[in-house]
This record gives structure tokens, C-alpha cells and sequence, in this order.
């Protein structure tokens, strides 16, 4: 392919540009695609059609992606490691599915059954696949990718109220098998493609996920114009996996997308707008505390108006007394109103409160349609769509020429005939053009993503970046051999998991194969340890503990954080946020984090300490890195050690009083395993020395009548210190684990199940 422009110099600076050079910068000499100065086929390999390969003939193996790993191995000199045991076998199939530690009942059917361990394990997987906890399991990953929040983000981090239906959507796509053309088509363009579904308006909230916020100092083109640049990355990242994000200024310094793709792509969007319209409940979908969350509302919203009533009778007397009124009522509405307009008969401190109340009733006010039947969603405008320009630069106020909306070139010469679509009928014509079978990315990008999940790396590094950066696939074959397979097997993911799962590659230990040939494992010669990420720690204590909700769905639970961390003043928009106001309880407050409530401006602690998703950037992967403040929350923390005494109690008090029996019980809920003669003598050893340690769990909570608290709030003008009078739900706080003392023995035990959910074997999987 032939480069079209020559024009690279420096005229991002500059205020005025000829036509002419706005129409080279924009690539406006046509719609041929193009390539960066020196790519190569190599580079743009994710550009070209998917090949239609066929696994290699290997003798003696079975299971199509096994042959393309030895095949390459042959090709290498590499030699792979054995079979994992089946111990470590269940406990990463059961984690990679679910998200939670096996049951020591699942772990000893799976070791007593005395078939083959191939065949044993697919049993595993089957059963893994048809249990709702696998919806959920892929729904957090999907939801790192498209930055799921239940706030808006910004400077007021405003509640989006029904954003939780677009979370119960993913895990019931997922759960149901739901096929993944059909996945991308209701996130895109729901709302056209099952007009009146109330679960295809539901769906298309994917297009509402990023951070956004208009303000009364917003202009209203900027935030417009900043959607518009968000939701074309997005969709570029998602389901193309292709930085198109990075040709909004000029073209793609490294891949075959230049500027005028982009606003092409951007122009699809241009009759697309916010709307939150009614849609009725779906089956299954979690209503059970909707009575008491609007009572609670409610209830502060008429706190709130009385406190405006107070201020407002303030500012009547003072007025009255000013005009020698004796009776405040009588005062005319003329003057009673000028003397609100100007505050009279305030000072800071009231007028501090007044402050932090109006904002409190605009954060409350948004919170309460989450309990209403509608959905956080888009909608086509009637009216024709605006025209869009290429942006000179990316900036609002230079417009270039004129676009109108298509796909990015080189997909579309990929594609051929196929790729020839109708743009102009907007986000279903991209939706079929995205899942047509001759797309080359859409296929091999959700491909190599189920293959990062389960081997913590895909066959391309960057799972949002097929392109040249993200790096070669380290077997393209196999990629494309899988992708031609998901495609006509009616883009299935139950199935594309079930092959994954049941290869010897998946089945490989971690220990062994090639190190020197295979150094980190690109070429499956071993599996690679991962650390379990921050939502499966935290789920997997609270259920090895006895303590995890499996309720599902609806809006998110409030759990406990730390308390200095809850009462320290959360700013937003000039003022202070509401209180953090743990879940009332405890079944609740221990529901699996998917379920919590996940605000943009406060992380959980844990999660956040565990490298937990940004809440604002699409995370492809999770970082894995080994900080001092996770020793903070797996040792020294409050939901550690209740954990940990949990635990202790539900052994102890279950009827067992023998120390070895009691610590291999504890091995066994924790690790999966039995320990060894060496690890039950120092398990035991801590166990009597710590049976005088106060590890007993002490929290006493808040009131469990409390209808409000005092903060306190600094007045920016004069830094003086104001007290606030804060509304509080009433409901109560339910501790949990202090109705009854522990005993020594329950303390002891205690110690040793906190030291085993220290350990790597509890945080890794190996």
C-alpha cells in the first residue's frame, strides 16, 4: 500500500491552517488504506483475514490446540513440563471459572474418582461452567475492560442509579451461554436492535460505562465532543482491539488507521444520546431491599428540608427585625426574598451548611431512581444527525473537512464485499459490520482475551491492542485457527472455555518444562503462576471463613472499610460527601465483591491494595505487583482476622476439640490440602502459643439506632471549623462474630488460619 500524505511537520500549534494542509493532515485524498512510514505485512497482521488453518498432525495428541503447542515446541527444541496434581488442578480450574476456592467436598470427589485425570477434570469444568458463579466470574472481567462504575466520576461523582442492571446483564449473558455476536450487537445498538426490549436498552448502557460529567461551568459542546472521543476509544479497545483512540490528532503512528477512520468511525455515534428510559424489571433481577433504601432516602431528603426550612426561618426573623417587624410571618414575600437572594441574617457557619446540605440533596436526589424500572441507556435523536468534521489537532475549535460515518479502511479492504456496509444506518449497521464472519480482529480479539484469562497471558500480549505495538502473537495459527472455530461454532464461549480447559496446555504444571528455551513462557512449556486478583482474595476468605453471601444482583452493598478511612471528608464539587455508610448486615456487607458498590472517587482499600481494576481506564490485565500495604490488609487487617476468627469458630464449634484434627481441618478449608508432618508441628506450636492472644473480633460497630452523627467541615474563607449535623439511615449496623467470647482454643486456631491466608499458596495459583 502506497502512503497518502506527506505532511508530518509541527502544526499542532498552529491557530490557522490552509484547506489544504487540513486536507492531507485529515487524509482527504481518499478512502484507500494506508500505512504508517516503514510497516510491514507483519505489522499490520491483525488487518488481514483470518487464515483458515488446520491443527498440525502430531502422533499421540489429542486435542487440536496441544498439537499447534507441540508442533511449535518441535520447531524450538522445547520440552514441556508434566501434569499439575489434582489437587493443583481443581483449584486453578475453580478459580479461572468462578473466581472462589474449591470445597474440601469438591476437592475429595474430584481426587477419589478413579477415572483418568483428563477425563475426571472435564467433568470439573462441566460442572463449573453450568453454576451461576461462572456469569460472575466473566462478568468481572468483562467489566474491567468497559471501566463499570456505579458513579459517574468528575468533581461530583453523581450516583448513576441504575448502572447496576447493566452488571446483572453481563453476568446473565454469560451465564446463559449468550452468543457473543449477539453480546456485541444488544451492547452497541440494543436500543435499535430489540427496540422495546426493556434488556436490550439495558444492555446498550455499555455505551454510558466511561467517566463522564457535565457540570452548570460545563460547555456543553466540550462534554459532548468528550463523550463522543471516549465512547470511539472504547469501542476501538473492546471489540476491535485496536488503539483507534491514538489517531484522534493525527494518523496512527503505527497502525494502518488514520485520522479521517477515526472521525468516521466517531460520526456513527453522532445521532446517539444519553437517555434513561423506562424499562421493566427482568426475571431474576434482585428488588429485596428496594422498600428499605427509598425509606432511607427519603427519610434524609426530609432531613435535609428541614434544615433548609430552619435556615430559611433564620434568614425571615433577621429580616423581619431589620424592617421592625415584629411578627417574622408577616414579613412580604418581596422582601423575604431579597433577603435570600443575599443571605441575610447568615454567617459562614451557616453558610457552610448551607453549602454542604444542597450538595448532599443533589447526591441524594440522584440516588433515587436505582429503585425505579428504568435503564441507563441511548437513544437515536429524531432529528438529523449534526454533521461531523475531522478535528485539526483533536481540538473543538478547529474543524477540518467534512466526514461521514464508515469503518476503519483497512478492516474494510480486509473484508472485501463484506465489509462494504451502510454506515449511515448508524450503531446496528456497525454492530453486523463488527460480527460479520470475515471480520479479522472481532473474533481474535475476544479469542485471545479467554486465553489471557486462563493462562494469564494471550497469545498477544495486549489484549485491547492487536496492533503493532501490542506485539506478534506468539502463535498465530493457533489464533486463528481458534478464532475460525468460535465463529462457526456460533460464537460460544462455553465452549471455546471447555477446549482451553481440557488441553494438556492448561493441565501443565508450573514447575518444569524448559526454562532456558522458554523463559517466560510464551511457549507453554509450563503454566505461569498468577496472583489471585484483589475480588478473588477477598471472595475466597470470606467463603474458606463460612462468611460469603451468594446472593446476586441488584444495587451495590456497601461494605465495611476501614473506619478512619470511612470518616475522613471525601471532597466533591467545593464541599464534603456523605458518610460511608456500611451495608446494615453482615450477609450483605459479605456479598462477592462484583456486588459492592464501586465508586469512582473511593476504592475498597483491599481491592485497591491488590491492584484492583482503574476505575476509569480500560484494564486489559491485571497488574500483579508486591507492595507493603497488602501486608496491611491480609495480616494486619479487621476483615483479615475476622476472617481468620471466623474460621477458627466454625471448626471448633462444630464439635471437633482435638488440635491436630482441628489444624488439618484448617489446611484443608484453606489451602485445599493436608499439611505435612513439618507444617502440622509448626501449626501447632503457634496454636499454643497464641491461645492467650486477643484475636477475638471486637468491633462494636455503629449505634444500632443512630438517625445522624456530627462532622465537622473547615470554612474555606475563614478556616474556621463547623459542625454538621449528618443524616443517617437509622437502619442499624448488625456486627458480626462478637455475640459470643472466643474461647482459647478458638484463639489459637484462630492464629494458624491467619498465617495459612498468608500464605503464596493461598494468594497464588499455581
Amino acid at each position: 500500500m502506497k502512503r497518502r500524505g506527506g505532511f508530518r511537520g509541527g502544526w499542532f500549534g498552529t491557530a490557522l491552517l490552509t484547506v489544504a494542509v487540513v486536507r492531507v493532515c485529515a487524509g482527504a485524498d481518499g478512502l484507500a488504506p494506508w500505512r504508517p512510514p516503514g510497516a510491514t505485512d507483519r505489522d499490520a497482521w491483525a488487518f488481514q483475514p483470518v487464515r483458515r488453518v488446520t491443527p498440525p498432525p502430531v502422533a499421540g495428541v489429542e486435542n487440536p490446540i496441544d498439537r499447534f503447542v507441540v508442533a511449535e515446541w518441535r520447531r524450538r527444541g522445547i520440552r514441556g513440563a508434566p501434569d499439575a496434581d489434582r489437587g493443583t488442578l481443581i483449584r486453578r480450574a475453580t478459580f479461572d471459572l468462578h473466581g472462589l476456592p474449591p470445597t474440601v467436598d469438591e476437592v475429595e470427589r474430584f481426587l477419589a474418582d478413579r477415572r483418568a485425570t483428563p477425563a475426571a477434570l472435564e467433568s470439573v469444568i462441566d460442572r463449573l461452567l453450568a453454576s451461576p458463579r461462572y456469569g460472575e466470574r466473566m462478568a468481572r472481567r468483562w467489566l474491567d475492560v468497559v471501566r463499570y462504575a456505579d458513579t459517574a466520576g468528575g468533581s461530583n461523582d453523581f450516583e448513576r442509579p441504575n448502572a447496576w442492571r447493566y452488571r446483572d446483564y453481563v453476568v446473565r449473558a454469560f451465564n446463559e451461554d449468550r452468543a457473543y455476536d449477539r453480546f456485541v450487537t444488544e451492547q452497541l445498538a440494543g436500543d435499535e436492535a430489540r427496540p422495546g426490549d426493556p434488556e436490550g436498552l439495558v444492555a446498550t448502557g455499555f455505551l454510558r460505562m466511561g467517566p463522564w460529567e457535565h457540570t452548570a461551568m460545563s460547555v456543553e459542546a466540550v462534554t459532548r465532543q468528550q463523550w463522543l472521543d471516549d465512547v470511539t476509544a472504547s469501542v476501538g479497545n473492546t471489540f476491535l482491539g485496536l488503539t483507534v483512540g491514538c489517531a484522534r490528532c493525527h494518523d496512527h503512528k503505527f497502525d494502518p488507521i488514520s485520522t479521517q477512520d477515526y472521525y468516521r468511525l466517531q460520526a456513527v455515534f453522532a445521532s446517539t444520546r444519553f437517555a434513561e428510559k423506562p424499562a421493566a424489571w427482568l426475571p431474576g433481577e434482585n428488588r429485596a431491599h428496594f422498600e428499605r433504601d427509598r425509606r432511607d432516602l427519603t427519610e434524609k431528603l426530609a432531613f435535609l428540608d428541614r434544615q433548609s426550612a430552619l435556615q430559611r426561618e433564620k434568614i425571615r426573623r433577621a429580616a423581619a427585625l431589620r424592617h421592625d417587624m415584629t411578627d417574622p410571618a408577616a414579613l412580604p414575600l418581596a422582601l423575604f426574598q431579597t433577603a435570600q437572594r443575599e443571605q441575610f441574617g447568615l454567617d459562614s457557619s451557616d453558610l457552610e451548611r448551607q453549602r454542604i446540605y444542597g450538595k448532599w440533596r443533589q447526591l441524594y436526589q440522584a440516588m433515587l431512581p436505582r429503585t425505579d424500572p428504568v435503564a441507563l441507556t441511548v437513544e437515536t435523536a429524531a432529528a438529523p444527525d449534526p454533521p461531523t468534521h475531522v478535528l485539526i489537532g483533536g481540538r473543538l475549535d478547529a474543524r477540518g473537512p467534512r466526514v461521514e460515518p464508515g469503518f476503519p479502511t483497512a478492516l474494510v479492504a480486509s473484508m472485501g464485499a463484506a465489509g462494504a456496509a451502510d454506515a449511515s444506518t448508524g450503531r446496528l449497521a456497525l454492530a453486523r459490520w463488527m460480527t460479520a464472519p470475515g471480520n479479522p480482529v472481532t473474533a481474535r480479539v475476544m479469542v485471545n482475551r479467554v486465553w489471557q484469562w486462563h493462562f494469564g497471558r494471550g497469545l498477544v500480549d495486549a489484549a485491547n491492542n492487536l496492533g503493532k505495538m501490542g506485539g506478534a502473537p506468539s502463535h498465530p495459527d493457533l489464533l486463528d485457527w481458534l478464532a475460525q472455530r468460535f465463529v462457526a461454532g456460533g460464537w460460544k464461549l462455553k465452549a471455546l472455555h471447555r477446549l482451553i480447559l481440557t488441553s494438556e496446555a492448561y493441565r501443565r504444571a508450573s514447575v518444569g518444562g524448559d526454562p532456558k528455551r522458554d523463559p517466560e513462557a510464551r511457549f507453554l512449556s509450563r503454566f505461569r503462576v498468577r496472583r489471585l486478583e484483589a475480588e478473588e482474595l477477598r471472595d475466597g476468605l470470606l467463603a474458606v471463613s463460612g462468611r460469603l453471601s451468594l446472593e446476586g444482583g441488584g444495587p451495590g452493598a456497601l461494605p465495611e472499610l476501614n473506619e478512619q478511612l470511612a470518616a475522613q471528608p471525601r471532597q466533591v464539587m467545593g464541599t464534603i460527601a456523605p458518610s460511608w455508610e456500611p451495608s446494615p448486615t453482615p450477609a450483605e456487607r459479605n456479598r462477592r465483591t462484583l456486588y459492592t458498590y464501586q465508586q469512582r472517587s473511593m476504592l475498597d482499600p483491599f481491592v485497591e491494595a491488590f491492584n484492583g481494576a482503574p476505575a476509569n481506564e480500560s484494564c486489559e490485565r491485571r497488574l500483579e505487583s508486591t507492595v507493603a500495604p497488602q501486608v496491611f490488609q491480609l495480616f494486619n487487617s479487621r476483615f483479615s482476622r475476622r476472617s481468620a476468627a471466623a474460621l477458627a469458630q466454625s471448626l471448633v464449634r462444630s464439635g471437633e476439640a482435638d488440635p491436630t484434627a482441628l489444624v488439618r481441618a484448617a489446611f484443608r478449608r484453606v489451602l485445599q490440602r493436608s499439611p505435612s508432618r513439618p507444617e502440622l508441628v509448626g501449626a501447632l506450636s503457634l496454636l499454643v502459643r497464641s491461645t492467650t492472644d486477643e484475636t477475638g473480633d471486637t468491633l462494636p460497630g455503629a449505634p444500632a439506632a443512630a438517625r445522624s452523627r456530627i462532622r465537622r467541615a473547615v470554612v474555606e474563607q475563614t478556616g474556621e471549623t463547623v459542625e454538621i449535623e449528618e443524616p443517617l439511615s437509622g437502619r442499624g449496623y448488625q456486627t458480626e462474630g462478637e455475640g459470643v467470647p472466643p474461647t482459647s482454643l478458638e484463639r489459637g486456631l484462630a492464629a494458624v488460619c491467619l498465617a495459612l491466608m498468608n500464605t503464596n499458596e493461598m494468594v497464588y495459583v499455581y
